[in-house]
């Protein structure tokens, strides 16, 4: 069994959930704190460039040097292929709460990096931060809303240095309108079991460097029926699934390459009462809200020269 590693910066952040035994404790039936994280979202972008060896956005935060660190050591050499999962709303208190069914994706991953999300922790506020390493009020997405982002971001870097970028999103979210206008390909699918067919036969074609690939199932069934809700917690089991399925391709496929693959969702969620019924929400400051746990892992090509792995 491979050895799991937590990202040193995981002390700084939420008490109960930074390590594997609080992960633990939740699962039992611990009380989550009332704390939120302290990683900021905006080290996600630079963190990612400097790992794939690309310069940062030019206005993003620093990058964490113990998660490239660890990165690097992973790979034992170069990587020269990246996939972003980006599951909607994916609550750290869930992970915790149902860590039996994020047991695939911690089978793939190393390293697991508790973060805080933005205010308001809304998917265009969350998703700008994420992909550009700079505060709201710098990618000028403040409230949801879904303007093209003006300042540079990790797309812009990665199309400097020549990498070539695809983002696989539905139509009209986030994902798909915010990162508009830059000379990267962008597919947009209304059922997300086509945007994951679609991003099987991007990783089998190995034409893209850099694959990002948005699923929103979980988001928008909880605002309807609750974040625990039978509907709810088998879109949240479909996300998952979604992510098994490309590192399972990925191992298959990309045998000659050192390939960073995340699980990286946007913001958490929360139950209110509307109208005599439970119904997800999130926007608030809130741990349940703020409190995101990012998975990150290194799959490396079993084809590779041993001195490239």
């Amino acid at each position: 069994m491979k050895q799991k590693i937590v990202a040193a910066v995981v002390a700084a952040t939420c008490l109960l959930w930074c390590a594997r035994d609080g992960v633990a404790q939740e699962a039992a039936g611990a009380k989550p704190s009332a704390k939120c994280n302290t990683v900021s979202l905006t080290h996600f972008a630079p963190t990612i460039a400097s790992a794939y060896g690309i310069e940062p956005p030019k206005l993003a935060d620093k990058k964490l040097d113990d998660v490239c660190g660890k990165i690097r050591a992973l790979a034992g050499g170069p990587i020269d292929r990246v996939v972003i999962y980006n599951p909607d709303a994916v609550a750290q208190w869930l992970t915790g709460k149902y860590r039996d069914m994020f047991k695939p994706v911690r089978e793939h991953t190393q390293i697991e990096l508790p973060m805080a999300t933005m205010m308001p922790s809304v998917t265009p506020v969350c998703f700008g931060t994420m992909y550009t390493g700079a505060l709201p009020e710098v990618h000028g997405i403040k409230v949801y809303s879904k303007p093209v982002i003006k300042i540079d971001t990790l797309f812009d870097s990665l199309i400097r240095s020549g990498k070539r970028a695809v983002i696989v999103a539905s139509p009209n979210c986030s994902m798909a309108k915010i990162f508009l206008e830059r000379k990267m390909d962008y597919f947009n699918f209304p059922d997300t079991r086509d945007s994951i067919k679609k991003a099987q036969e991007l990783i089998q074609q190995d034409q893209h460097d850099f694959i990002v690939v948005y699923n929103g199932d979980y988001d928008s069934t909880m605002h309807r029926t609750g974040t625990e809700s039978k509907a709810a917690l088998e879109a949240l089991q479909f996300q998952v699934d979604g992510f098994d399925t490309l590192a399972k391709c990925i191992q298959k496929h990309w045998t000659r390459h050192n390939t960073l693959i995340t699980f990286s969702t946007d913001h958490g969620v929360h139950d209110i009462e509307s109208r005599g019924k439970t119904v997800g929400k999130h926007g608030t400051n809130a741990p349940e809200d703020i409190n995101i746990l990012h998975y990150l892992g290194v799959i490396r090509g079993k084809d590779l020269p041993a001195q490239a792995r």
